[in-house]
């Protein structure tokens, strides 16, 4: 179709800002970013909608068209319900690059424009898609009278009679058909998610046929931003985020139509993920703030502050500051050459999401951010349950590999590894610089062991005391002279009670406010003591490899 065409469709709301000599250009797809650089998901020929997220200042609009322009794109969709009218800046920018610009009214979705498009482009392809989309318009809006990807699913059963379901990376069964027969079983879903990422990593061609329990069944990926199989430099970028289509036929007697038509439902299914990707923005941006603050060492109350902020985001509704638990994730892929932090943000996102609950909306509750090559998660907990012997649990190493392992290693193949670790909870803002280095080690605990996918939590740290027995007495004697003889001086010295208190913070998770209360003080007179420890013996008890120093020093003493 030509670009002339969308300004003779009222529906679509489009305002021509700029290039109507290139009318006649060919749109050969859509694709919905809001990537700085979306160069890797551009194959040519695209309209680009874009709701304007990656602009931060005018400073930003030069290097995004020349992007577009290098991979020729047709044109670009600016919507204005973000910021109000497309800023001067794009447009000049667009006009210097010969790049036609759209404005798009804020009363139209994206989805409407890219249902239409996909229609046109594949209308003699596929007539029937044509057919089921003019029918239900309404199934990709947003809001209550849109029913996502469920009713795109339902149609399949009830106008062409085939089951479909739409499962994430991990075998989380995000939508599902209603149509006659039997629910498809979790198990099910997680062998399908690892034969779908068994034949990705190998290359096969889609859809990939997979025979289970008798019944055969064809996946098609779902991938996100209208990126093509030809368009995506590595498929390790991917693999573990992208979405699936598992249809219960054998697609290898389908006519070339059926075939367009099912690429075509993946297409709008994408616009549901690109959607739900748009909504986790603000989650991402608090955890990023929120890991900045912990990193940099801000005050507690500047991260309390952050975090009372981020509380009715994540868990509306909720009266009094939840605890929190940090969880950290890592991708590491064999010979490098792969961002690997965008990969883990992806997937930690998808395996905090209760394996059990369908549907992407599930993961609202999740904040999870990327700095260098792993992922760091905030996880809110209405309520710390206590076990019988007095420890506190919430996320759970172990439970959270339970059911994904199979379909992930599977994704990683024999060249990838993913490890986690998962922090104790924390009461406060003071506690969560402490609960990411614990995560992080338990993080490094979890990489020393064999296999694709591994997780250590918190309890597994307190194992070092398992070794102490076997350290000779020499060197027992030397480690905890070095790091407590200069305290015991100063107690008797002093009378200060410094090895008191170093015990009793380290009990306390290292909480001003719980090991003030224990102890009787002032929190400002414990600040001085434990001030007073660090100069004497030049360690630093906001570190995770102090705080454990000195935990083994007191047990060996």
């Amino acid at each position: 179709m030509r670009l002339r065409a969308l300004l003779d469709t009222d529906a679509l709301g489009l305002k021509l800002l700029g290039g109507e000599d290139e009318l006649d250009r060919t749109v050969r797809g859509v694709m919905t970013t809001d990537l700085r650089d979306p160069s890797r998901y551009l194959s040519g020929g695209e309209l680009v909608l874009t709701g304007l997220a990656w602009r931060r200042d005018a400073a930003d609009s030069e290097p995004f068209v020349r992007i577009l322009v290098q991979e020729g794109v047709a044109a670009l969709a600016a919507g204005e319900a973000e910021l109000g009218d497309v800023p001067d800046d794009l447009v000049v920018a667009c006009a210097r690059h010969r790049l036609p610009l759209f404005a798009v009214h804020e009363s139209v979705a994206f989805a409407t424009i890219t249902e239409h498009v996909v229609r046109q482009v594949s209308g003699e392809r596929a007539g029937d898609l044509a057919a089921v989309v003019d029918r239900h318009r309404r199934m990709m809006t947003s809001g209550p009278a849109g029913g996502g990807p469920d009713v795109v699913l339902d149609l399949l059963g009830s106008d062409l009679d085939l089951r479909a379901w739409v499962l994430a990376p991990t075998g989380r069964l995000i939508a599902g058909s209603e149509a006659g027969g039997p629910a498809l079983p979790a198990s099910a879903c997680g062998r399908l998610a690892a034969e779908h990422l068994t034949a990705t990593r190998t290359g096969r061609r889609a859809p990939h046929r997979v025979l289970l329990d008798g019944s055969t069944y064809s996946l098609f990926p779902i991938r996100s931003t209208g990126r093509s199989p030809q368009t995506a430099r590595d498929t390790r970028e991917t693999v573990l985020s992208d979405w699936l289509l598992a249809v219960e036929a054998d697609a290898g007697d389908w006519a070339e139509e059926r075939l367009d038509l099912l690429h075509g439902v993946t297409q709008l299914i994408a616009v549901e993920r690109d959607r739900r990707d748009a909504a986790r923005t603000v989650r991402r941006r608090l955890a990023q703030e929120v890991l900045e603050l912990v990193q940099t060492g801000a005050a507690p109350a500047e991260i309390g502050a952050r975090l009372r902020v981020a509380a009715p985001v994540l868990l509306p509704g909720l009266g009094a500051a939840p605890h929190w638990q940090v969880v950290v994730a890592r991708v590491d892929w064999d010979g490098g050459g792969i961002e690997a932090g965008p990969v883990a943000q992806a997937l930690l996102e998808e395996i905090l999401v209760d394996p059990l609950a369908a549907g992407p909306e599930h993961s609202d509750r999740i904040a999870v951010a990327h700095t260098g090559e792993e992922a760091v998660a905030l996880v809110p907990l209405t309520a710390v349950s206590t076990e019988h012997d007095g420890s506190e649990t919430g996320v759970l190493a172990d439970a959270l590999l339970e059911s994904v392992r199979d379909p992930l290693t599977a994704g990683l193949d024999d060249d990838g590894h993913l490890t986690l670790g998962v922090s104790a909870a924390v009461h406060s803002a003071e506690g969560l610089r402490g609960a990411l280095e614990e995560a992080r080690h338990a993080r490094r605990v979890a990489a020393a062991r064999p296999g694709r996918v591994c997780a250590a939590g918190h309890q597994e740290l307190a194992s070092h005391v398992l070794l102490l027995p076997f350290v000779p007495d020499d060197v027992r004697r030397a480690f905890t002279a070095r790091l407590l003889d200069p305290l015991r001086d100063y107690d008797r010295r002093h009378r200060a009670e410094l090895i008191p208190t170093l015990e009793a913070f380290l009990d306390c998770d290292g909480s001003w406010t719980r090991c003030a209360t224990r102890l009787h003080l002032h929190v400002n007179t414990l600040r001085y003591r434990v001030g007073r420890i660090e100069q004497l013996t030049g360690r630093d008890l906001s570190r995770l490899e102090d705080k454990l120093d000195f935990f083994l020093a007191l047990r060996m003493s």
